[in-house]
């Protein structure tokens, strides 16, 4: 599509969905801006970074429903965060020694999100978290510094955001509510793309028209995923985004098989 009204118009209704989703879900929402601005024209090498710059300013906004719940664990993000930095960049400077082209790290990813999601469908709400006990506090601090290594190095090798990671294992491993575990994971994805941004911006990788109009889009899209999620118990949450994971594991995992057998 050429560039004009109506394209930028629909780039921001894909930026609004992409903020939805990443409110929502606590997640990046690529699944939605990358397929969205490719169709409306931009390329497949531009698309991956000219999605980067909206996360920041759709995590902040989508937090500020969050955070006055005190549904944020800062001092899981402090943990988190850095060390999923590093390890974004260290998995995408390590992205072109797979074998297979990532394909078949790609399937294994998807079959680990189709059981994170079945685990979610079909588990039961976890207790509040704690962090009254310091040997608590200890190994919680020492997960979420491998649940950072995890969700950035696979958002680096494989271009797969963090949140989808980091919600069920915040879940999972640190006993995390689902609110508490999605407004985590959104500070952190938020926080995750700030390398890339840069990364891509100096390599000319980053087209600013499309990701200042995905930007226009998400930051009010944000809020209202945010208030959708709050909207729900913790059963219902759950299970509507275990629903979600699965959309998102089908999608990877069938993708990639067509691709290998072709």
């Amino acid at each position: 599509m050429d560039p004009g009204i109506l394209r930028d118009a629909l780039t921001i209704v894909a930026g609004v969905g992409t903020g939805i989703m990443s409110g929502t879900f606590g997640v990046g929402g690529a699944v939605v801006s990358t397929p969205a601005i490719r169709a409306l024209g931009c390329s497949a090498a531009i698309a991956i970074g000219t999605t980067l710059p909206s996360l920041l300013p759709g995590a902040i906004t989508g937090s500020l429903k969050y955070a006055p719940q005190k549904l944020v664990y800062w001092r899981i993000v402090k943990i988190t965060a850095p060390v999923g930095i590093i390890a974004s960049v260290v998995g995408a400077r390590t992205a072109d020694l797979l074998p297979g082209d990532g394909h078949p790290l790609m399937i294994l990813t998807a079959l680990v999100l189709m059981w994170s999601a079945t685990d979610l469908i079909r588990g039961k709400n976890q207790d509040s978290h704690t962090t009254d006990h310091q040997k608590q506090k200890t190994k919680d601090l020492k997960q979420a510094m491998i649940i950072g290594a995890i969700a950035g190095g696979m958002s680096g090798l494989l271009g797969v955001g963090g949140g989808i990671v980091m919600v069920p294992l915040f879940r999972k491993w640190l006993t995390f509510p689902m609110k508490n575990a999605i407004a985590t994971s959104l500070i952190c994805v938020g926080l995750f793309a700030i390398p890339g941004t840069i990364t891509h911006t100096l390599q000319g990788g980053v087209d600013w028209r499309y990701a200042l109009l995905l930007t226009i889009g998400v930051i009010p899209g944000a809020p209202i995923g945010a208030r959708l999620a709050l909207g729900m118990d913790d059963q219902k949450l759950r299970r509507v985004f275990g629903v979600f994971l699965t959309c998102i594991a089908v999608v990877y995992g069938g993708g990639e098989i067509i691709l290998l057998l072709n």
